[in-house]
């Protein structure tokens, strides 16, 4: 997984208007999205082109790589809302 979403996404939808591969859920529309906490990346879908990143108001959006050690854990949630 190249991003991932972590603790203090606002569910706003900006990253979701900017993926172009629509692997960020889940939507507005969608059954799951009043009673899920945030909005997940599909690691299997996404291309990693980061255009998510800077539209996200809150800072939610981290590569992997990058993610500060005590939000680690978010890497495993978005990956398992997927599985």
């Amino acid at each position: 997984m190249a991003y991932v979403i972590t603790n203090t996404c606002t569910k706003d939808e900006l990253c979701i208007d900017a993926c172009p591969v629509d692997c960020i859920h889940p939507k507005n529309d969608e059954g799951q999205f009043e009673t899920t906490e945030q909005l997940y990346i599909d690691p299997a879908t996404c291309i990693d082109c980061g255009a998510c990143i800077p539209v996200c108001p809150t800072n939610s959006i981290y590569v992997e790589a990058d993610l500060p050690p005590e939000l680690v854990e978010y890497t495993a949630k978005n990956a398992a809302y997927y599985n």
